[in-house]
């Protein structure tokens, strides 16, 4: 037993006690993610082919089993084709890191993405090439940013990731290689391998010497928040998000903080039972990492590690976490297949539903909607990461291919 991860108790709501909503938005974070540095995403992200804000839905009957006023379902399944909201990280880090080396490179300043994409620095691009380690979704992302850009791309994934993912980023181009071990394992290996290949990682987490890429991963994240909040008659009061390492939370988190200070909606976490590292982090006060093969359906949350940056920002900005079951995942990815009218239906990956499965809980439980404030007036947005990334695995969870359900909507 001794390689099994620590039990998270399923739907416990775990207050954070380093939560402040009067917190400010330091410079420590303002380096980490800022105003500035999300115009620039903002700009590059959509002047690429293909940009256009994705749906917000609102889950009306949901919200009346819930109790609260509303519920908004910000749906990530048709960013760019790539079935996920990673296109906003993985490729526009990609994008970074390319327009920084041309410029190093040639000693002048950086390219604009309209240059990039038109092909001025095709000689210096292709001999340039990314890597990173992934679940299934950012290394789709990174590879697809890659092909588009024209440089060459490494993916690395682990035991666990299925078939159908790999063959998934194969299709843009990049060489993926397997991996023992678990997700933790694979970053390692990807970044040894990019340190003796001369290969540039791009990581959607952050660790000891390894910050400014992660940077730009969540600085594209957060266009879904700036979308979201356009796209909503008022703000929500609270934001329920699922975490992996925490780049996305931490990025969503950020944008509210920074947009509403004190008035910020309250950030509530949801964390797979099986691979809870950011329950034990908010447990313990400091990061904390849980070991194991992080064995949960959830693959692109089976992270054992949590992101130092995602830290510095949910660290006072979260303000309690949740653990969610696979089992709770699966019936709420049905439950969104096939919802009660007038709720239209929705493909919604595993990986997508641990925030709404949360909601739920905590809307469930007497003393858990006291804790969260979760009353009758609440407003919840919701990020529906992904849709059937892996189609085959879609199709034996829900019962139902995922082209059926959107042929239902």
């Amino acid at each position: 037993m001794a390689n099994m991860p620590p039990k998270a108790n399923v739907g416990e709501v775990l207050l954070n006690p380093l939560a402040n909503l009067d917190a400010p938005y330091g410079a420590a974070k303002a380096a980490i993610l800022s105003d500035a540095a999300f115009e620039q995403a903002h700009a590059t992200i959509s002047a690429w082919p293909g940009y256009a804000p994705t749906p917000l839905y609102e889950l009306n009957a949901m919200a009346e089993a819930a109790g609260v006023a509303a519920i908004h379902y910000k749906d990530e399944g048709g960013r760019f084709g790539l079935g996920s909201f990673k296109a906003l990280g993985g490729a526009y880090a990609v994008a970074r890191l390319l327009s920084r080396e041309i410029a190093r490179r040639g000693g002048g300043n950086e390219p604009s993405i309209e240059a990039i994409l038109s092909g001025q620095h095709a000689a210096v691009i292709s001999e340039i090439t990314v890597c990173c380690a992934t679940d299934g979704n950012h290394g789709r992302s990174v590879a697809w940013g890659a092909r588009t850009f024209g440089c060459a791309c490494e993916i690395f994934i682990h035991a666990t990731v299925s078939d159908g993912r790999k063959a998934a980023i194969e299709a843009y181009g990049a060489r993926v290689t397997r991996t023992a071990g678990n997700y933790d394992d694979s970053v390692r290996e990807a970044q040894e391998t990019a340190a003796r290949e001369g290969w540039f990682v791009v990581s959607d987490t952050s660790y000891p010497g390894y910050t400014d890429v992660p940077k730009d991963v969540m600085q594209g994240y957060e266009l879904m928040a700036a979308e979201a909040l356009d796209q909503m008659s008022a703000p929500p009061t609270h934001i329920f998000l699922q975490t992996g390492v925490g780049g996305m939370a931490a990025a969503i988190a950020a944008f509210f903080k920074r947009r509403f200070g004190s008035k910020r909606p309250l950030m509530i976490l949801a964390d797979p039972d099986q691979s809870a590292c950011w329950v034990e982090s908010i447990r313990n006060g400091a990061p904390t990492a849980v070991h194991g093969d992080l064995d949960t359906l959830m693959a692109g949350l089976a992270c054992g590690e949590i992101s130092l940056l995602a830290w510095d920002i949910l660290k006072d900005t979260a303000d309690a976490v949740i653990a969610v079951s696979d089992d709770q995942a699966v019936a709420m990815m049905r439950q969104l297949a096939a919802p009660e009218a007038p709720d239209r239906p929705i493909v919604a990956g595993e990986s997508a539903v641990a925030g709404l499965a949360a909601l739920m809980l905590a809307a469930g439980d007497p003393s858990a909607r006291d804790d969260l404030k979760l009353g009758p007036d609440a407003r919840v947005l919701v990020i529906g990461t992904e849709s059937d990334t892996d189609p085959g695995l879609y199709e034996d969870l829900v019962g139902r291919s995922g082209d059926a359900v959107r042929a239902s909507a």
